[in-house]
């Protein structure tokens, strides 16, 4: 893989020559390098040749290709409730919380970056966060799943001194900011598939 790469770009450089007389500033030899750490950071990130992103990621992971399109249009898109948000942030304090979701799933496309739009102007603590990306049979090949019940994704799973204060799936009752006040208000809070 990475010789064809490497081979297609090396054409790419010989055949598209540039018509400026200033010398280039990165050697072939640079370029090369470039695409090589590009391709095993793209490698690292996928376990599929689909591209779909499996196991635990960062908001980094979304934000670069081919998932920066869906991402950065939905959260700018995204128009909060800044007044729930204003309620939600100090209920945020101690919260940890399990995020799943699939990258080729349009419910998650839309959701997760208006969670992370909500999260940052809640100014949530990130290493409170583990953002896990699964399969269409809502697994990984860690497992990370496991004993977790993910039927929908996105699943946003709330934690407080290490025990489960209720999950958010798929899509909102009322609103992702006020489902999440809801649930860690403690208040009774059945997700979309919960009769």
């Amino acid at each position: 893989m990475k010789l064809i790469l490497n081979s297609l770009l090396l054409l790419a450089l010989v055949a598209c020559k540039s018509s400026s007389t200033t010398p280039q500033k990165d050697s072939t030899l640079d370029v090369l390098d470039k695409a090589e750490k590009q391709a095993t950071t793209s490698q690292n990130e996928t376990s599929n040749p689909t591209g779909m992103l499996l196991g635990i990621q960062d908001r980094a992971a979304l934000e670069r290709e081919p998932h920066d399109y869906w991402f950065n249009d939905n959260y700018d898109s995204y128009e909060m409730d800044t007044e729930a948000v204003a309620q939600l942030q100090p209920l945020l304090e101690d919260v940890k919380i399990k995020a799943f979701m699939g990258t080729w799933c349009g419910d998650s496309q839309y959701g997760v970056p208006a969670f992370y739009k909500i999260m940052d102007e809640a100014k949530f603590d990130y290493n409170n966060l583990t953002l896990i990306t699964v399969t269409r049979n809502k697994d990984t090949p860690e497992k990370l799943e496991e004993g977790l019940n993910i039927i929908r994704v996105p699943t946003f799973i709330f934690y407080k001194d290490g025990k489960e204060l209720g999950r958010y799936v798929e899509y909102a009752r009322e609103s992702l900011e006020k489902d999440m006040i809801t649930i860690l208000s403690g208040e009774t809070y059945k997700h979309s598939y919960e009769d």
